[in-house]
C-alpha cells in the first residue's frame, strides 16, 4: 500500500520527516507502506481514489462531499498540531495573507483586491474563505474582489503569487503556514496575516475504502502510539505535530453546513 503527506510536505526536509513517520508506522503496524510523492500538478483526487491507499492526508471538504460513500476513503486518525494556538485540538483554519508591505491592513481593505485560491474543493484554500467573505460579498451585490487568481493548486503557489504581486491576498492553511514560519522564516516574513477564518476540523489521515480491517486497526493503533515514541521526538518537532487522535466522521458535517451558509447568501463562488 502507499503513504503520502503532500498536503503538509512543505519542503524536502519536512517531507523527509513525514517519510520517517510513515516508515515507523509501517514497521510498528507490520503493514507495507510505499511512501510516494505524487507531486503537483497531479490532482490530489487521483491519489485519494487509489485502491492501494494505506495512509495519506486528505482534506475534509472533498472527503465529506465524496459522491459514493461506499468508495470513500476510510478515516484512520486526525492530527493535532503542536503550536499553542491549535489548543491541543484537531482543528485548523485559514490565514488570509497579504504581502508584508501591502497597503491592505484589514478585511475591509480587501474589497476590490485580486484574491488567490488553490482549488475549489479545498476547505482551507477555497471553501473557508468563501464562507468568510459571503456576508461581505452579499452586502456589496454579490461580488467582493476585482479578480480571483487560480486555481494555483498549492499553498506554495499562493505564497508565490502574493509575494510576486500577481495576487493581492490569498488563503493559507494554518498548519501549513505554521510550518512555513518554522522552516522558512525568511519566506514567511514576506507575508502578513490580515484575517483568520473560524476553526474547522483538520484534514484526516485516510486509507482506501477496501483497506483490510486488520491492517486498518494496526495502522490506527500505530498512529495513536507515535506520541509516546522517543525516537520520533525530532519528527514530531519538525512536523509541529503533537499526536494523532480518533477521527469522528460526524465532525466533518460542519463543513457542509458552512458551504450551505455561503450558498444561502448567494455566494456560490469566490468573486
Amino acid at each position: 500500500m502507499i503513504a503520502n503527506a503532500r498536503m503538509y510536505a512543505l519542503n524536502d526536509s519536512v517531507g523527509a520527516a513525514w517519510r520517517r513517520l510513515f516508515e515507523w508506522v509501517a514497521a510498528d503496524a507490520e503493514v507495507s507502506l510505499d511512501v510516494i510523492a505524487h507531486p503537483p500538478p497531479h490532482p490530489l483526487g487521483d491519489l485519494w481514489r487509489r485502491d492501494d491507499l494505506g495512509c495519506a492526508l486528505m482534506c475534509g471538504f472533498p472527503w465529506v462531499t465524496w459522491r459514493d460513500p461506499i468508495e470513500r476513503p476510510v478515516p484512520l486518525a486526525v492530527p493535532v498540531p503542536s503550536p499553542a494556538n491549535f489548543q491541543d485540538r484537531p482543528i485548523y483554519w485559514t490565514d488570509i495573507v497579504v504581502r508584508a508591505d501591502s497597503h491592505i491592513a484589514s478585511v475591509a481593505d480587501l474589497a476590490g483586491a485580486r484574491f488567490a485560491f488553490t482549488v475549489e474543493d479545498s476547505q482551507s484554500g477555497y471553501q473557508a474563505p468563501r464562507r468568510f467573505f459571503a456576508e461581505r460579498a452579499h452586502a456589496t451585490g454579490g461580488r467582493l474582489f476585482s479578480a480571483v487568481v487560480g486555481p494555483l493548486i498549492t499553498p506554495r503557489r499562493v505564497v508565490e503569487a502574493v509575494v510576486a504581486g500577481v495576487a493581492d491576498a490569498g488563503p493559507l492553511d494554518a498548519w501549513w503556514h505554521a510550518l512555513l514560519r518554522r522552516h522558512e522564516p525568511e519566506v514567511a516574513a514576506r507575508l502578513r496575516t490580515v484575517a483568520v477564518t473560524r476553526p474547522t476540523p483538520i484534514p484526516l489521515v485516510v486509507g482506501a475504502a477496501g483497506m483490510p480491517e486488520p491492517q486498518k486497526r494496526r495502522v490506527i493503533a500505530a498512529l495513536e502510539r507515535m506520541v509516546d515514541v522517543a525516537e520520533l521526538s525530532d519528527v514530531r518537532d519538525t512536523l509541529l505535530l503533537k499526536r494523532f487522535v480518533h477521527a469522528d466522521p460526524a465532525d466533518y458535517r460542519s463543513l457542509l453546513a458552512s458551504a450551505r451558509e455561503a450558498n444561502a447568501l448567494g455566494y456560490y463562488r469566490l468573486q
